[in-house]
This record gives C-alpha cells, sequence and structure tokens, in this order.
C-alpha cells in the first residue's frame, strides 16, 4: 500500500528536505506541498490524504490553527507536528489535538523514518482488525509513542547513538524474544511495520552490541541473504 502525504511547511528549503525525506521510504508518495495552513485546507477540500506533515510557525494560518481546523471538518488524516517550537505548553495543546508524532527542527533522517513508521504500524493495527484486543491496544499506542514498557535492564535515550530510538529498539528485541530462529529484515520489517533501510540500521546497531548473531544465508537460489537471531 501507498501512503499519500501532505507535506505544510511555509519553508521551501525545509519542505523540500521533508519531501525528500518521505520519497526515501517506498512506502510513501508526496501528494502536494502547500506553504500555510489555508492552502493546505482548500487542498484537503478536494483531496484524500492519509498523513499531513505540519508546521507551526506560518504566515495566514499557524499549524495549531490548522490542526483544529482539520478536527472540525473531521478530515480522516494522521498529522506529524513539524517545528523548532520545544515549550511544554505547544507539545501538550498539539498532543491533546491528537498528533501521532511531534519532531523538533532540525531533526535526523532516522527520527523522521520513525515518525513515519509510527504512522504505518498505527495505521495497519485500525484497519487489518475489526475489533482490537488488549494487546493490539497496547501495540497501537506503543507505536504513538504514549505508552512503552520499561524493561529492567533499559538504557536512557541519551546513551543511544544518532538515529537509534528507545522505543523502536524494545519493539524489534521484545519480537526476536517472542519469535525464536533466524530472521531476514524483510521480515522484520514486515512484522513491525517498518522500513527496510530502519530495520537494517537497528540490526546492525544490535548486532554490534552482540545483542544478536547474524548468518549468511546461502540457500536463497538468488542473491545471498542476512539472517538475524538473538545471541
Amino acid at each position: 500500500m501507498e501512503y499519500k502525504v501532505l507535506i505544510v511547511e511555509d519553508d521551501p528549503m525545509v519542505a523540500m528536505i521533508n519531501e525528500q525525506y518521505v520519497c526515501k521510504n517506498p512506502q510513501f508518495v508526496v501528494a502536494a506541498s502547500c506553504r500555510n495552513g489555508q492552502e493546505a485546507l482548500e487542498f484537503l477540500e478536494a483531496n484524500k490524504v492519509d498523513l499531513i506533515v505540519l508546521d507551526i510557525f506560518m504566515p495566514y494560518m499557524d499549524g495549531i490553527e490548522t490542526l483544529k481546523k482539520i478536527r472540525e471538518k473531521k478530515i480522516a488524516a494522521e498529522v506529524i507536528m513539524v517545528t523548532a517550537a520545544n515549550d511544554s505548553a505547544t507539545i501538550e495543546e498539539t498532543m491533546h489535538l491528537g498528533v501521532i508524532d511531534y519532531l523538533i527542527k532540525p531533526f535526523a533522517f532516522e527520527r523522521f523514518q520513525v515518525a513515519l513508521e509510527k504512522f504505518v504500524a498505527h495505521h495497519k493495527i485500525l484497519t487489518e482488525h475489526n475489533t482490537l484486543d488488549q494487546s493490539s491496544i497496547d501495540n497501537m499506542i506503543s507505536s504513538s509513542g504514549e505508552n512503552t514498557v520499561a524493561k529492567p535492564n533499559d538504557i536512557d535515550q541519551q546513551e543511544l547513538p544518532k538515529g537509534i530510538q528507545k522505543k523502536t529498539l524494545l519493539l524489534i528485541e521484545e519480537y526476536l524474544e517472542q519469535n525464536e530462529g533466524w530472521h531476514s529484515v524483510g521480515m522484520i520489517a514486515e512484522k513491525l511495520g517498518i522500513s527496510i533501510v530502519t530495520a537494517r540500521h537497528y540490526m546492525n546497531y544490535l548486532e554490534e552490541k552482540n545483542i544478536i548473531v547474524a548468518e549468511i544465508n546461502y540457500g536463497t537460489g538468488g542473491r545471498p541473504s542476512v539472517l538475524y537471531k538473538k545471541a
């Protein structure tokens, strides 16, 4: 499935970077890019998108007012808020309005991809299940970054290298613990609803830490593939 993204950003350079980041994930395509909230609302009246990447500080109509209008009009799209504002009041207000993630400028490519993966995981759970059990709801909340069960030996985010997010790392580790045997990057990406690029990035990190082991599989009939399992 290909998800349509609307980028709302008044800075042309930032908008271009956001577009490039979106297009690097094969699951997403940029439907349009708008310079302010008014343009975005006009576009959304005639076009359906799955995800909106929305800046806060814009002329004519800022991101918070735009988000309020989106909710008032019951536009069925998730929102990732992107801004230089990092004060708690602003973050709290946007969270109450139901954003799926919040990115503070300047942000790394890897962090942007994590935000996209949160959307994919959230969307898959809601669309693939007519009813949700407690486990599915817990997974959805965890993928939205609102509730993650910490492990006793969990490390702080500050201790992790750039591009490695604690929540995603725990999600991968939990999957490997619950599913014994060998796994390819593609299998892990599909099961967890993340991109192959991101899955490979995290598997390389876990291998460096000796948390997992890798083995080359030559029996694929084509190009050899790398398989991983818990050490």
